[in-house]
């Protein structure tokens, strides 16, 4: 009896022990099979009015080249520059033996006293017929001809005159000077040596340098997509803003001095479906040369509530579309297709997929996937750049 009562005992404890087993392996299960929550940072997004610039390439150009060439011809007496010095408008570079220009001068001048003395008789002869003829002393035809002979030598007296103007203008010319201020090159030519005028060679060139061109291109295609986002509204002209240009120089430097927007072409070049924008410089110091390669930051226009987004935020799918993890209002992961338009910094701008408020995931994307539980916290835009780099 003793022994039955023990072995109902022990077998009463087996029992238990594999029921208790049993609930522990089921509450086991049931953790094992409720989604974890996933801790993430995030940035909640904030429309902002935003300055687009657009990086064209271009060339350096002077702002005035002046090509200087004798108008008259004769042999250079003398050089009056130093090559490679700065010249002033007006002043004289070359000197042409003026000696046979001089001689013409006084052979026009002593024509004009000529035909001043000539009109001097022929008037008074014409006055004298014109009282004769009244009371019938001189005949019609003599009178018409001293007046013929006064009005002729009036004729005269223009040509004296302007042969005498242009002996001065060609005298004149011997001095040959610049017609800008500027930089002037080396001389191709040396005293002694026969100049012709309006020769093809330049006996020397000026060139202007500041202020100084830059020549950009932008592709007609750009231009088109730019009107229209203008004439939509998606984005607004900022007048001052948009004749403002940067310069970044040929080693990435850039350009200490801001530039002003003077024009666009308003035809396509057809051999590279681009247009022509000028941007003219200050150029104080003569860092800027004719020639060299230049990118410039023009300003196209402000677009509101703009949408940046991390870089690292964003990554491509199978299909390449760039996308973004996004926590919803139930606090699970969902992913978005993006359209994207540029980088600036180290941000995308956005333009379609994402909008103000919502909050991207940039710190522990590779724990989660669509659909998942998350618990966000946010992070600083400098923090998340920093980890970027």
């Amino acid at each position: 009896m003793q022994r039955s009562r023990i072995a109902l005992f022990v077998l009463t404890a087996l029992v238990g022990s594999v029921a208790l087993t049993g609930c522990d392996q089921a509450a086991d299960s049931q953790q094992a099979s409720a989604p974890q929550v996933v801790p993430v940072g995030v940035i909640t997004l904030k429309s902002q009015a935003l300055t687009l610039k657009k990086e064209l390439p271009g060339r350096i150009s002077a702002f005035q080249i002046a090509q200087i060439r004798p108008q008259v011809s004769g042999i250079v007496q003398s050089r009056l520059f130093t090559e490679g010095a700065q010249v002033k408008k007006g002043q004289s570079l070359y000197q042409i033996d003026p000696a046979t220009f001089e001689a013409d001068l006084a052979a026009s001048e002593a024509a004009v006293a000529r035909a001043e003395a000539s009109i001097a008789s022929t008037k008074s002869k014409a006055s004298r017929y014109s009282e004769l003829l009244k009371i019938k002393a001189v005949s019609q035809q003599d009178f018409d001809e001293a007046d013929a002979a006064q009005k002729q030598a009036q004729a005269e007296l223009l040509t004296a005159k302007a042969q005498l103007k242009t002996a001065q203008i060609n005298l004149d010319y011997s001095h040959v000077s610049s017609p800008i201020s500027g930089q002037i090159s080396k001389s191709n030519v040396t005293v002694g040596a026969l100049v012709s005028a309006n020769q093809t060679t330049a006996l020397a060139t000026v060139t202007q340098l500041d202020p100084i061109y830059v020549d950009l291109t932008q592709s007609s295609n750009e231009l088109t997509q730019l009107k229209k986002a203008i004439s939509s509204g998606a984005l607004s002209v900022d007048s001052q803003a948009q004749t403002e240009v940067e310069l970044q120089m040929e080693d990435g430097s850039t350009y200490p001095l801001k530039g002003t927007l003077q024009f666009s072409e308003v035809t396509v070049d057809p051999s590279t479906g681009s247009v022509t924008l000028r941007a003219k410089f200050p150029n104080p110091d003569k860092l800027l040369l004719p020639g060299m390669y230049a990118r410039a930051a023009v300003v196209e226009g402000v677009k509101q509530d703009a949408i940046l987004v991390p870089q690292r935020g964003v990554s491509r799918n199978t299909k390449g579309e760039p996308t973004a993890m996004v926590v919803s209002k139930e606090n699970t992961v969902e992913s978005r297709v993006l359209k994207v338009d540029r980088t600036i910094g180290s941000n995308w701008l956005v333009t379609d997929g994402l909008s103000d408020g919502d909050q991207v995931i940039v710190e522990g994307l590779q724990k989660i996937r669509p659909g998942a539980p998350v618990n966000p916290s946010e992070v600083s835009s400098s923090a998340t750049a920093d980890k970027a780099q």
